[in-house]
């Protein structure tokens, strides 16, 4: 058997070997990684971020549009001309019941944002702090927030990057320190909001 012959058998059985692995792979979609990740799970949400056209959920831009998408775990973000468009992964709720969902508005913004637990937060965790002020290490505002009109409901940072992309927060929508600074710096008050 020649060199090349042995070659091709080689490289052809290899191919054969793979492809079970291969094949398992394209078989997972976004629902794959839609269930609750719990601190042994570290699956992330990698490929199920689509674009999203505003106009199928507002009439206008406004001063500015947010759509969050809590199946894919995604905030989409247009400025008031609709050419400025940014897509930045998120934390969600981490139950359905903890979801709020429709419409909103960002009625104030804050850098270096206290963070007072809800009454049902420290219910389930009484050893919360009553209170963080912002810069505190460990606060889990981060380092920016983005207030809407549904109370103790925010867009904000946060300092444990482990909680994007995952069904991590009690409410909140959640993104990177750096990219919630980004949001910051482009929205309005008065930019709407749609949770879907």
């Amino acid at each position: 058997m020649s060199d090349h012959t042995r070659r091709r058998l080689l490289l052809g059985a290899a191919a054969t070997l793979a492809t079970p692995s291969i094949l398992r792979a394209q078989e997972y979609t976004a629902e794959s990684f839609g269930g609750v990740t719990g601190p042994s799970e570290t699956r992330r949400n990698i490929s199920s971020f689509e674009r999203i056209d505003w106009r199928d959920h507002f009439e206008t831009l406004g001063v500015g549009t947010i759509i969050a998408d809590t199946t894919s775990r995604a905030l989409h973000y247009w400025d008031a001309t609709g050419t400025d468009y940014r897509l930045y992964p998120t934390s969600v709720p981490m139950t359905d019941e903890l979801t709020r969902r429709g419409y909103s508005e960002i009625v104030r913004k804050k850098v270096g944002p206290s963070w007072t637990p809800t009454t049902n937060m420290r219910e389930r965790n009484p050893e919360l702090p009553i209170r963080m002020e912002g810069g505190e290490p460990g606060n889990p505002l981060g380092t920016h927030a983005l207030y809407l009109d549904w109370p103790a409901y925010l867009i904000h940072g946060t300092h444990d990057t482990r909680k994007i992309g995952r069904r991590s927060s009690s409410g909140c929508i959640g993104l990177y320190n750096e990219k919630i600074a980004e949001l910051f710096s482009l929205t309005a008050v008065g930019t709407q909001v749609r949770l879907i």
